[in-house]
């Protein structure tokens, strides 16, 4: 398996990075970080995978979310694809490939992501740590639905984790992950216990 270009990276970090400042919390650069480093290790999954564009994808996956968060994943693929750099390490093909799986990556795509690449970056968009959810479900509450007052904050937290996590849930995993197995456990039991919220 290759390694990724320094010269990417610096790129990345110095002019991609500092972008995320302008998402919320639950969209920031420490879960850009995150999804870097666990597509990285999905990638080990596949065979033939180009490490730069997997690195490229989950960097740039949620670079729009402060745009439009309801169609983020378009306008992210978008400001990619536009980016006169990355045509300097990317050719046609690998680009339209690069594209097509940043808007492949939303939990709630209705269909399958259409190359590995988006499996895999979709795959490591998932968290692992009902901890870390649950922050982010309210980091993003907070700042998208600030008239809610507290409670109503809360039950629209387990809501949304039920509906993306839950037995049914539309989160789904392309990639092995133990951490995600026991994630869904630890989301049985969260919603077990809040039965005293209306979840419907």
């Amino acid at each position: 398996m290759n390694s990724i270009n320094k010269q990417l990276i610096d790129y990345v970090e110095n002019n991609i990075f500092p972008i995320y400042k302008k998402n919320d919390a639950g969209h920031g650069i420490e879960h850009i970080k995150y999804v870097i480093q666990r597509s990285l290790e999905f990638a080990k999954q596949f065979d033939n995978i180009n490490l730069d564009m997997v690195y490229v994808i989950a960097a740039f996956h949620d670079i729009a979310h402060h745009i439009d968060k309801d169609n983020h994943e378009v306008l992210s693929a978008k400001i990619f694809y536009e980016n006169e750099w990355m045509k300097n390490f990317f050719n046609a093909e690998q680009r339209k490939i690069i594209k097509e799986a940043i808007e492949d990556h939303r939990a709630s795509l209705e269909h399958e992501p259409r190359s590995n690449y988006g499996k895999i970056v979709s795959s490591a968009d998932r968290n692992t740590d009902i901890i870390s959810i649950l922050k982010r479900t309210h980091a993003y509450t907070f700042k998208h639905y600030p008239d809610l007052d507290i409670e109503e904050m809360i039950n629209r937290a387990y809501k949304h984790i039920l509906k993306k996590f839950g037995t049914n849930g539309y989160a789904k995993m392309y990639c092995y992950d133990k951490d995600y197995e026991n994630l869904k456990k630890d989301v049985a039991n969260l919603i077990k216990n809040c039965c005293v919220l209306d979840l419907r």
